[in-house]
């Protein structure tokens, strides 16, 4: 599985960040950013349930 975050729909809820901290971190200026574009399996749940929280629908997903 990939992860991205669309730069210009994040907000900096950081809810992503709760989720699943093993792959998203918020930037210096505070918007969520993936630190790896490929997900291990051991986290592909938690990234799932970042994608249906987040408010801004900030965060894709796709088959790698």
């Amino acid at each position: 599985m990939r992860v991205s975050v669309d730069d210009d729909r994040c907000r900096g809820h950081g809810i992503c960040c709760l989720a699943c901290p093993e792959v998203f971190t918020l930037t210096d200026d505070g918007y969520a950013e993936a630190t790896s574009a490929e997900v291990p399996a051991a986290y592909e749940e938690a990234v799932r349930t970042a994608v249906a929280s987040c408010p801004e629908r900030a965060i894709t997903v796709a088959a790698s």
